[in-house]
């Protein structure tokens, strides 16, 4: 039982985790119409940016601890808000309107330039973090088990939920949240009715890029590193949760992905460790399958 409350805690920042990435993806999904793998690379290139600049802090400005994180955060925020916002105006807009696969080689083509980026300006190293916040806080104890947390997973956990639930929020009860619901519906009719569909259009893409740049640098506060492999493999976790959930909203995707960071961990915790992300992406698939042959979608 221990072990088992133990694997429950464990699964909540992650869980988190993936309902904020959710809801953030969901945004700009209900405007594109398209799905977009540089979401992921949005995520990986701002805790990647966080990263570069807490070390040059620490190693060239000799900050102390918590200004050289604060450094990192603050850049790797307005790093994720920067490309998301490029990416979205420049490449995104655009093709709106155009082929699925123009929208798909694209985002492509934009992953491959955060990536090479974040690469060279790393001059291909690797950079870690000092563990953070994780002195444990023990809430149980038994004779020979203890279940406990530790104030990162605390915060990250309780951050993860607070923008959730200020995004859902924002989207029910603020005039710009009836533009986005309009736009996402019918962005020509929308247009004529008097919305700027072309500003809403950015404005969910640079408020998706903010959940995923928000969600990178508190992943890498986390586990103390960040590559693009990672941010590819929540990327597509969360794409694939979307698509399962139908998009029809943003919080029932990210209730979606909760549940799937959970069963990743249970999975980790009670079943081979080597087999866990394919697991994951082979249940979403099949669900995907399953969904789209009940709607009657060929």
């Amino acid at each position: 039982m221990a072990y088992f409350l133990q694997q429950l805690l464990n699964a909540i920042p992650v869980a988190t985790l993936y309902a904020a990435l959710a809801f953030g993806y969901a945004i700009a999904f209900s405007i594109t119409k398209r799905a977009d793998v540089t979401y992921g690379a949005i995520f990986a290139f701002a805790g990647l940016t966080c990263l570069l600049f807490a070390d040059f802090g620490w190693n060239q400005l000799w900050l102390v601890l918590p200004a050289t994180l604060a450094l990192g955060a603050a850049a790797g925020v307005f790093g994720g808000l920067w490309a998301g916002f490029v990416i979205g105006r420049g490449v995104m807009r655009p093709l709106a309107n155009a082929s699925p696969n123009a929208v798909t080689v694209a985002s492509i083509g934009a992953l491959i330039a955060l990536m090479e980026s974040a690469r060279l300006a790393a001059n291909t190293r690797s950079l870690w973090l000092p563990p953070l916040l994780n002195d444990p806080i023990y809430l149980w104890r038994s004779t020979d088990f203890a279940v406990t947390t530790t104030p990162m997973q605390l915060i990250n956990s309780g951050i993860f939920l607070a923008m959730v639930a200020a995004g859902y929020m924002v989207l029910q009860r603020s005039s710009a949240g009836r533009y986005w619901k309009a736009t996402s519906e019918d962005m020509f009719a929308a247009s004529l009715l008097g919305i700027n569909a072309g500003r809403v259009f950015l404005v969910s893409y640079c408020a998706a890029a903010l959940f995923a740049s928000v969600c990178g640098v508190l992943a890498t506060f986390y586990y103390g590193n960040m590559d693009f492999a990672a941010g590819l493999t929540f990327g597509l976790k969360v794409v694939l949760i979307s698509a399962a959930g139908g998009y029809t909203s943003p919080l029932k995707c990210a209730l979606g992905a909760a549940a799937i960071g959970f069963a990743e961990t249970f999975w980790a915790a009670y079943g081979p460790v080597a087999w866990r992300d394919a697991a994951v992406l082979t249940m979403l698939v099949l669900w995907l399958v399953v969904m789209r042959s009940e709607r009657g979608v060929p």
